[in-house]
């Protein structure tokens, strides 16, 4: 029986929450609608702030409570855009804004900001949300989770594989044996750099980074950074990918933005490449907003060919689908195969039900 659910998901980026609204049932996900919502800069400065500063109970708490309704404006204005009444909808699938991801050490969390209870109050939609603290109280990641959706979602095809650019990159290897876990960064450190130089929030179709000259000897020190080597499963963020990270890099360089910008970008193209020739795949299906910029792609596939590279059609919102599909997977006690691709010692239900 086909069910209606919405997605939502914001990513590391913090360009935009993407909601989508899809028809679901045990072999399909249909996307039907979709819409991205603007994401304040007067938040996005904030939440950067806390990532990368110390900060206060009371800052947190009051990002949870904005977030949400942010989260809860955004749902509503799918719902008005598609004039469909909230009461058709089964449940929203909402990932949260990740704050700090910390799967390993002593203490491993992951933490997700966004009130589940308000965004219930505020749609009158009953909610599933904290997806990923299940699969960590197993001993996993918390993340990648796309790989589940993705094998799910491209169950007819073969040798193929899904990358997923947002501020960090994560593939997919599909298969009997589901591989999944995050190369690293994907358009985090760029997107960073051409705001810090050119007030830009990212760069279009790559033009400032075509118009730069890569630096080997930062790219190779760049490449040297441990979490490129460590073996999967594995999972990162801004709390490693982030301004700090970055400058120390830079420290002992002096070079022209652009090149700083080119050499960033090949960055990108070079730790997605390394990991994908470790797998038999003939096909790379692109998806997240790194896939609208041009010149990265055009990279990308030099770098990778024989492989083709195909952008996939539903763009940003394979991602805010995949949440949709989780949360059909936690209304019907379905658990997620995803031990493989965390670590987890076994499969388990996701997510709690709000509402």
């Amino acid at each position: 029986m086909k069910e209606l659910y919405i997605g939502l998901m914001s990513g590391t980026s913090f360009d935009g929450v993407d909601v989508a609204l899809c028809e679901i049932d045990s072999l399909t996900c249909k996307l039907l609608a979709s819409l991205e919502f603007p994401f304040p800069q007067a938040l996005k400065t904030q939440l950067l702030h806390v990532i990368t500063s110390s900060t206060s109970l009371e800052e947190i708490g009051s990002l949870d409570n904005r977030l949400a309704h942010l989260f809860s404006q955004a749902i509503n204005a799918l719902l008005k855009q598609e004039n469909c009444n909230p009461k058709g909808i089964k449940a929203i699938g909402l990932h949260g804004q990740t704050l700090w991801h910390q799967p390993t050490g002593k203490t491993p969390f992951s933490m997700q900001l966004g009130d589940a209870n308000i965004v219930h109050a505020q749609t009158e939609i009953q909610v599933v949300a904290d997806f990923r603290r299940a699969d960590m109280a197993q001993g996993g990641e918390g993340a990648p989770f796309a790989p589940a959706f993705h094998q799910f979602h491209f169950a007819n095809k073969e040798r193929v594989a899904v990358l997923n650019i947002g501020g960090m990159a994560n593939i997919t290897i599909l298969g009997d044996n589901l591989i999944g876990y995050d190369t690293g960064t994907g358009n985090v450190l760029m997107d960073y750099w051409i705001e810090k130089n050119r007030q830009k929030p990212f760069d279009k179709d790559g033009a400032w980074a075509q118009s730069g000259k890569i630096n080997e000897m930062l790219l190779s020190q760049m490449l040297q950074e441990p979490y490129f080597s460590k073996p999967y499963p594995k999972s990162t963020g801004r709390e490693l990918f982030n301004q700090d990270w970055l400058e120390k890099q830079l420290k002992n360089f002096s070079l022209k933005a652009q090149d700083i910008q080119a050499t960033l970008l090949t960055l990108s193209v070079h730790t997605i490449t390394n990991e994908l020739k470790n797998f038999d795949i003939k096909t790379l299906i692109v998806c997240g907003g790194g896939g609208k910029n041009s010149f990265f792609m055009d990279s990308l596939q030099k770098a990778i060919h024989p492989i083709k590279l195909e952008i996939n059609q539903e763009g940003d919102m394979l991602e805010a689908m995949a949440f949709a599909w989780l949360a059909y997977k936690r209304v019907h006690r379905e658990k997620v195969a995803l031990k493989s691709v965390t670590g987890a010692k076994k499969d388990t239900l996701l997510g709690g039900i709000y509402g």
